[in-house]
């Protein structure tokens, strides 16, 4: 053990010399341990309990005398209290036995033993391990004994995929492929998700929660810089701690950077690709006695480029109407993305944060259509049109987040409380041209054109507040205990104008309100080293006021359901462990399925809501097994899980008569299936094959079913499918590093439904159907296999003190990624294929700087960056 345990450190005071952006003098050398142990506490009187002030503290350890050659006392560390009887002594020796001696006037000396008892690091959870390194001595009273010491547990340094049976944890610092990019860029790397040509993300075949530092959020992936997050938190199962939505999906946390270093440190960044756009930022964080200030700003420009083909075959007025339609767009614009807070300490145990985020940009894009109109049968049948849209799109986001957090003495006990509020406004203007020909060379123009103007956009307002309290009764046993209150408002306008006027028949105006209110509560016990439990029910209620101005009024509330959740742990000998959880979930309608605003920008894509959707339910239940093996500690993961869902949000399309056009058509929208089902197998491995390769291979065989015939035509799909990727990372000579990505996704059903948290899955950007992006127009059909590969490589290299790198990387570097879609509906059959941005390559620089501080490694009071989501589970099983 001591050898295991002497080893590791080694490794550790290593890692923390050579750790980047950690210049400016006090470094160590020589291998030596670092002094990154921290005590502190509180002294008050016996009696009344009141904090003793200029208390005399002291740390006394051994150290050996060569001249007399034996070991002798010497002072570690000392101070005297404050006025409120608090202590705090840092950059301690985390190494051998001290004695904590405690005198002032008037008061008996105590004196008592003190030490971190240290094992060997799991997991390779550094957050826990930095937390760790902090030990809490409760409030000691002088003529009494202290309480006993918690064990403290270290961890090793971040490999690039960490592994939980609950969650696992993708470190975006180690990924090269995403940087200057977006969140999108991320997610592209990060097992058991899928990300479309548009940037729509799935997992297991479903929209996700897209959670910003453990809370809802309305910015959507595109609008959430690369370089700005830390680590991106996947839970495909959360218990009943965690918000009940979600549906057949799990929830995606970003946790956004928020250094912890005493004194300063940042860096600076920029980037260039291909195309020539731009990208830069920086981020700076100082801490000085009380208050750690942080900041956050990125600039990115974009320029997109799209094309593609479109076949469809429908029956139309009794008529059978082939259309063929190309597609050629592109886009262009910039966004800023800034964050700024604060953390101020009041005391060892309280600590208030406040955060701020800004995001504004805008966007203006051109799309060319070519079309050809065959009816079948039909005398001069064949027409020709080709439309002209031109758009211009701005949004900004702005977030705001209060939290406070204490730390009670008895070590694990706390309370929290945080309110957070977003908000968002759009705006998305478009203008249309289309022209009328009798020839295929689309000279011959043979009626004037159709002039088309859509004004569009919209608000969105996100309050959440919440409550929580934990309560470890004992080393084995603890409670939790929570309340939340969600309150999200929308609205959103089209006014749509024909030939300069303004058609009040296509124009809609739509508000919406929603609100959630939740309790929940936790029990987990540890019975045995070897086995441990976890049960908890959560309560939430829901309602919804809608009204579309001018056309009516929409209504419905949810009374109080009941989401329980069972997580059962064994662990087994050689480092293994066996998990089994159940929870049932609530996916609602969002705002875009609700909202009955038909979008008439792309005729040929007819889109509504549907404000009579019902919420869906979710039984989901999975077993996973890990074991990590092997001097490298190798892990591997595997999960069984399986879904039932009840009134699934499905999409469909139906044909109707169109008033506004004058028209039968076919319109895409929302409806309730009866039931669905999921089942999978998902397989993870992550190997230190070297030490210089680093290997993460990540596998998911899928199969689902929905049932909807009973409901409305062609509500049915039935298919199995698989996907697989990874992510090769090789570090060779002084500083450099090679990272190579790849990903394969069978042919495999439409998704079956989306989230409605804020932006949800969605890429952000585009929105619409059809060709714009965004969902398919109907349950039945597939997208076809399609694959990709990415690379990466970057060199480090000092700059005075601190460290600097260029990077590489290389998306679609084998250009084949093409979505492909085949979709159907009763009288309607449709082919469709796109391509977006292939073969970009983006060069990045980065520069670090900074004084690295021992207390970097402290344990702080901050409530969504250290603990991130890290508590379920895991905390039930130290």
């Amino acid at each position: 053990m001591r050898i295991i345990l002497f080893a590791f450190f080694s490794f550790l005071a290593f890692s923390s010399i050579a750790q980047p952006g950690m210049g400016g003098g006090g470094g160590r050398r020589g291998g030596q341990i670092p002094s990154i142990g921290h005590f502190y506490g509180k002294v008050v009187d016996g009696k009344s309990n009141r904090g003793i002030d200029a208390a005399s503290i002291q740390l006394i350890g051994t150290k050996f005398d060569s001249v007399a050659r034996k070991r002798k006392d010497t002072v570690i560390a000392g101070m005297l209290t404050r006025s409120n009887g608090d202590f705090s002594l840092e950059n301690l020796p985390i190494f051998g036995q001290f004695r904590l001696i405690i005198t002032a006037i008037g008061y008996k000396t105590n004196e008592q033993k003190v030490a971190f008892e240290l094992k060997p690091p799991q997991g390779g959870d550094m957050s826990q391990a930095m937390a760790a390194m902090d030990k809490d001595l409760g409030n000691i009273k002088l003529e009494q004994d202290a309480q006993s010491l918690e064990s403290v547990t270290v961890t090793a340094s971040k490999p690039l995929i960490q592994m939980g049976i609950d969650r696992k944890i993708f470190n975006v610092e180690k990924n090269i492929n995403s940087a200057g990019g977006s969140a999108i860029d991320v997610m592209r790397n990060v097992p058991s998700i899928n990300v479309d040509i548009d940037g729509n993300v799935t997992l297991r075949n479903a929209a996700p929660q897209l959670f910003v530092d453990g809370r809802p959020t309305t910015l959507s992936l595109d609008q959430i810089p690369a370089d700005a997050i830390q680590s991106v938190e996947l839970i495909t199962n959360p218990s009943a701690k965690f918000d009940a939505s979600g549906g057949q999906s799990g929830i995606i946390n970003i946790v956004l950077k928020k250094n912890r270093k005493a004194g300063y440190s940042g860096s600076v960044r920029a980037s260039v690709d291909s195309r020539g756009r731009f990208g830069g930022g920086g981020d700076i964080n100082m801490r000085q006695g009380k208050v750690n200030l942080f900041a956050n700003a990125n600039y990115n420009q974009r320029k997109s480029k799209n094309w593609g083909e479109l076949d469809r075959n429908s029956i139309v007025n009794n008529k059978n109407l082939i259309t063929n339609q190309d597609n050629d767009g592109t886009s262009s614009g910039a966004f800023g993305f800034g964050r700024i807070g604060l953390d101020y300490f009041i005391d060892n145990r309280n600590t208030i944060t406040l955060s701020q985020s800004i995001v504004n940009g805008s966007f203006d894009g051109e799309t060319m259509q070519s079309l050809r109109f065959d009816t079948v049968g039909q005398a001069d049948g064949i027409s020709y049109q080709r439309n002209q849209n031109t758009n211009d799109n701005v949004f900004k986001n702005y977030g705001t987040q209060l939290a406070f957090k204490h730390n009670f003495a008895k070590p694990g006990k706390e309370w929290t409380a945080d309110l957070n509020f977003n908000q968002s406004k759009n705006t998305n203007n478009s203008h249309i041209n289309q022209q009328f020909f009798d020839n295929a060379d689309y000279s011959n123009q043979k009626k004037p054109a159709f002039n088309q103007i859509v004004n569009g956009g919209g608000k969105n307002k996100f309050f959440v507040a919440q409550t929580d309290f934990v309560n470890p009764i004992t080393d084995k046993l603890k409670w939790e205990a929570g309340l939340r209150a969600q309150v999200r408002s929308f609205e959103s306008h089209q006014y749509n104008t024909i030939g300069g006027t303004l058609d009040p028949k296509l124009t809609n105006e739509f508000e919406y309100t929603d609100y959630v209110y939740a309790g929940y509560a936790t029990f987990s016990q540890k019975v045995k080293d070897n086995f441990s439990y976890q049960v908890g029910l959560r309560a939430e209620s829901s309602s919804y006021d809608g009204k579309q101005i001018g056309k009516g009024n929409y209504k419905n509330d949810f009374p109080i359901s009941l989401f329980p959740s069972v997580f059962i742990t064994r662990t087994f000998e050689n480092r293994q462990d066996l998990q089994l959880n159940y929870s049932r979930k609530i996916n609602r309608p969002n705002f875009f399925q609700l909202m009955p605003n038909t979008d008439f920008t792309d005729q040929l894509n007819l889109q509504t809501g549907n404000p009579n959707l019902k919420p869906e339910f979710t039984h989901s239940v999975e077993l996973s097994y890990q074991k990590t093996y092997g001097e490298k500690n190798h892990t591997f993961l595997a999960t069984i899980f399986g879904k039932y869902t009840t009134d699934l949000i499905s999409r469909y399309q139906y044909k109707e008569f169109i008033p506004a056009l004058n028209r039968e058509d076919y319109i895409s929208s929302y409806i309730n299936a009866s039931n669905a089902y999921a089942s999978g197998l998902e397989l993870i491995f992550r190997n230190n094959l070297f030490k210089w390769w680093e290997s993460n291979v990540s596998s998911n065989i899928y199969y689902s079913k929905i049932e909807g015939s009973d409901v409305a035509k062609n509500i049915e799909n039935e298919r199995t499918s698989w996907n697989a990727k990874t992510n090769q990372n090789f570090k060779f000579g002084k500083g450099w590093s090679l990272q190579v990505s790849g990903d394969y996704i069978s042919r495999s059903a439409l998704p079956v439904s989306t989230s409605n948290s804020g932006g949800g899955g969605r890429g952000g950007f585009g929105g619409g159907g059809g060709f714009g992006g965004g969902p398919q127009s109907t349950t039945q059909g597939y997208i076809d296999a399609n694959y990709g590969m990415d690379l990466g490589i970057k060199k480090e290299f000092q700059i005075k003190k601190n460290t600097a790198s260029i990077s590489i990387n290389w998306s679609d570097v084998l250009r084949s990624r093409k979505y492909v879609v085949h979709s159907e509906a009763a009288g309607f059959v449709q082919d469709e294929w796109r391509r977006r941005d292939p073969q970009i390559v983006r060069v990045n620089f980065s520069y670090r700087f900074g004084k690295f501080d021992v207390a970097l490694f402290k344990r702080k009071n901050t409530k969504g960056e250290q603990d991130g989501m890290q508590n379920g589970m895991q905390g039930m099983q130290q």
